[in-house]
């Protein structure tokens, strides 16, 4: 679970609905798995990454939707019921584990970046980190 507020739930569910809206409330909470477990980290990129709010705006290696209008309108009520999920630790595979995701044109590559594939829900493939680089990331749970 993350120490967070109202304010960054909301942030939260902007971010989870602007990254995978199109994949339903399944696809939206693998997104929020992937931005709690960039909170919980403390490993690799996100060695800096405390709270919501540092995790979305990551920069660089942060999210592509808060550069798109889209991500700036206001949070929806069932967008903020699912990151609240999210940040409660409902975790989902193949995003459990995860610290990235991305949409590719055709099939998941096996690596991306060198981290490996853990699978793929409608049209984001989901990358883990190796377990001795990132092991709070397991502790999770998922």
């Amino acid at each position: 679970m993350v120490r967070t507020n109202s304010e960054e739930i909301k942030l939260l569910a902007r971010l989870m609905r602007a990254e995978a809206e199109g994949d339903g409330q399944l696809g939206m909470l693998m997104v929020g798995n992937v931005g709690v477990n960039r909170v919980i980290a403390d490993c690799l990129d996100f060695k800096p990454i405390r709270t919501i709010q540092q995790m979305v705006f990551q920069s660089p290696g942060g999210f592509e939707a808060v550069q798109k209008s889209y991500f700036y309108q206001r949070a929806r009520e069932q967008d903020i019921r699912l990151a609240q999920r999210a940040v409660n630790g409902e975790r989902h595979h193949p995003a459990s584990n995860a610290l990235w995701f991305f949409r590719p044109a055709g099939a998941c590559p096996p690596t991306w970046f060198n981290q490996t594939h853990s699978g793929r829900y409608k049209s984001h493939c989901f990358y883990i980190p190796d377990y001795a680089a990132c092991p709070r990331v397991y502790s999770l749970g998922g």
